[in-house]
């Protein structure tokens, strides 16, 4: 398979979502994001708007978890032929905690549709759909305070 010519900047954009999930940095990661998001997850089975999708969604996970990362090795995309749209498939790893503060893999994966408006211009989300491997439980209740 050929890759896009768009992979690295594709890969940028993950790698730095990344960083912004384990910081619980939502203002930030609110800029990487089309004020028009329309989201599925874990939390909200269909959201629109950016601002809900971070309430409703990334309020509710990303304090949660540890150790998150997407797996852009094994990322597969898809770009548009003028190259100012993306479809990106995704694998992406977590740890989860139980109730009593025992941890547990929380793994899954993402499709994020991402536009631009010129080749020089940054990638914006415009859809994002991540969901939990099967059999995954699909609630985490933080690091226990001794590991916080």
């Amino acid at each position: 398979m050929t890759e896009p010519p768009d992979r690295d900047s594709l890969v940028a954009f993950f790698d730095r979502w990344t960083d912004l999930v384990r910081a619980v940095d939502f203002d930030t990661a609110r800029a990487m994001f089309d004020p028009d998001l329309v989201a599925f997850g874990t939390f909200a089975d269909f959201i629109t708007e950016r601002d809900a999708v971070i309430a409703g969604q990334w309020r509710q996970v990303w304090p949660t978890i540890a150790d998150y990362r997407f797996r852009t090795e094994a990322m597969h995309c898809d770009v548009s032929p003028d190259r100012l749209m993306a479809t990106v498939a995704v694998p992406w790893s977590s740890t989860g905690f139980r109730e009593d503060g025992r941890p547990f893999e929380r793994n899954g994966r993402a499709t994020v549709t991402l536009r631009r408006d010129g080749l020089a211009g940054p990638w914006r989300g415009v859809h994002t759909h991540l969901s939990l491997n099967r059999g995954t439980p699909d609630r985490s209740f933080g690091r226990p305070t001794a590991l916080a």
